[in-house]
């Protein structure tokens, strides 16, 4: 694969370590990023394509550090991807890959939504993959889900599926190692999943809702949402109706979606501006979801709403940065919220809505009273942003290096546009002569996947870029950057990636595979230890 970056490292050992950390990162870039959806400027059969390409040449060259990924903030798709490519190819992997895989698998798996999880069983299923391991591993994310019977009601034929393919029991016994599930509860459940008309009724009232709400309206409102919303369907029921009923049982992110949709319907015919929602708590919502909800208002909800808008926003953006509040010293945000920040039909006004997060976090970092931010509209008013304009980075850039931070933040997807290529050759001007003791940290964010580039658009050779999803990751991102570098060293790279995977699999040492060794490629075995156990 061909490097995006620039080193000035010399002889073949390091020149081939360097290689290797670069192809990491680039990977790392693309699992936090890419989604295989259509972004504003590739397709989705681009991403999809790219994506396969990245997966299989890491997974072939690099499997163990392939398997390490799992350990850092990558999106949920590509942790789906990488479980799913380490389980396929089991025969490519040595025992001790395959146990240290198991964990790392085991400690992802736990972290993902259930609904993702019972796509992939039914998706290994599909692929004929049964071996012992992957059995095992299926097994006891099954045992370890603690309410099977709300999984059984609201994900019935993925639990069913997976239960089926790896022999997993609902009985009445209890006997540890067999692969089942004890107390008459658990009986309960294998009978609603094999055997439905075994039983009158069920003790457990989720089970027993799902039964009666095939015949009593009344029900409906005690099942989960999402499969109330077929059972409503089925009675007639008028969603707005549902939706006043469901509240209180739906997620805060549900809540939210279903509260906009009332808020339409009330709109309808009249201009009088509904509400917040009463019922949901803003303050606890995640940073980025909540930026994205913000978006998702009109500009007269946002200026009506903007104290407790802008309230939680801060609140979600002190949580996120925890500990390293005010640490940062003197910050310098250069935001994108040019045109292309309006992202895609499926991921709309995503790239606009990470740089409104990181807005409010780098805000929450800074010293107080240290923090500038600049958006390339040149817009003051954050909780009024639009994606408009081209993408004057330059320009943005040199305003913000007159400030003198001692951080330079830019959250952008690197088209820069006015004029093309402004902002990375003021960059290198600064690095090289008007900054060369590197007195200001500067570091680009990018949220969106370049999928012809195979990595996130850099600005130039001399900036770390890293790639982001979640504002919320910004600062452990922040810190993988500084390995694109190249003054930190490939050691350095892998040092960190092993400490990340210890603590992810709850302490367990273990070390991830450090690069090739010179003049070779193979599978990133020929220096370290690996994964171990």
């Amino acid at each position: 694969m061909t490097s995006t970056h620039t080193s000035t490292a010399t002889g073949p050992g390091v020149g081939a370590g360097l290689v290797a950390a670069e192809d990491v990162l680039l990977f790392v870039n693309a699992a936090i990023t890419a989604t295989g959806q259509r972004e504003f400027r590739s397709t989705a059969q681009q991403q999809r394509l790219s994506l396969d390409f990245l997966h299989a040449y890491v997974r072939v060259n690099y499997r163990r550090v392939y398997a390490a990924a799992l350990a850092l903030d990558i999106n949920d798709h590509n942790a789906v991807r990488i479980v799913q490519g380490l389980l396929e190819t089991s025969a490519e992997a040595t025992a001790q890959e395959k146990r240290a895989e198991g964990r790392l698998i085991a400690a992802r798996l736990a972290k993902l939504p259930p609904q993702r999880v019972y796509r992939l069983f039914r998706a290994l299923r599909a692929a004929g993959v049964n071996n012992r391991r992957t059995r095992a591993i299926m097994r006891d994310w099954l045992a370890a889900r603690p309410d099977p019977a709300h999984d059984a009601v609201k994900y019935r034929t993925g639990l069913r599926t997976a239960a089926r393919h790896v022999h997993f029991r609902f009985d009445t016994d209890t006997d540890p190692g067999s692969g089942s599930v004890g107390t008459d509860e658990a009986g309960e459940v294998g009978d609603f999943l094999f055997r439905p008309g075994r039983r009158p009724r069920y003790r457990h009232p989720l089970l027993d809702a799902w039964r009666r709400a095939h015949y009593e309206q009344g029900a409906v409102a005690e099942l989960p949402f999402t499969v109330a919303e077929g059972f409503a369907a089925r009675h007639g029921m008028k969603r707005e109706v549902l939706l006043e009923r469901m509240i209180p049982r739906m997620t805060r992110l549900e809540q939210l979606r279903s509260v906009e949709r009332l808020r339409a319907s009330a709109r309808r015919g009249t201009v009088a501006l509904a509400p917040l929602p009463a019922d949901v708590d803003l303050t606890v919502m995640p940073l980025t979801r909540l930026a994205l909800y913000v978006l998702s208002l009109g500009f007269d909800v946002r200026s009506a709403h903007r104290a407790e808008l802008t309230r939680a926003l801060r609140a979600a953006a002190r949580r996120a940065a925890g500990p390293q509040a005010g640490s940062w010293g003197k910050v310098a945000g250069v935001l994108d919220d040019s045109h292309s920040s309006s992202g895609s039909g499926e991921k709309r006004r995503r790239p606009l809505a990470v740089a409104l997060a990181c807005h409010f976090l780098l805000e929450a970092l800074s010293a107080p009273g240290g923090y500038t931010a600049l958006w390339t509209s040149g817009g003051t008013d954050p909780l009024l942003a639009r994606p408009w304009g081209p993408t004057p980075l330059g320009s943005r850039v040199l305003d913000a290096l007159e400030h003198g931070p001692d951080r330079l933040v830019i959250v952008s997807d690197g088209w820069d546009n006015a004029p093309p290529g402004l902002a990375g050759e003021v960059l290198r001007v600064w690095r090289t002569r008007l900054d060369p003791d590197r007195r200001t940290a500067v570091v680009h964010v990018n949220p969106v996947y370049d999928a012809d580039g195979f990595d996130v658009r850099r600005l130039a050779p001399g900036v770390p870029t890293a790639g982001i999803r979640d504002a919320e990751d910004l600062p452990a991102l922040v810190e993988i950057a500084r390995f694109a570098e190249g003054r930190s060293g490939a050691d350095a790279l892998y040092a960190y990636l092993d400490g990340r995977v210890e603590r992810f699999v709850g302490g367990h040492p273990v070390a991830v595979a450090g690069p090739p060794a010179a003049g070779t490629r193979g599978t990133g075995d020929a220096q370290g230890a690996g994964v171990v156990s």
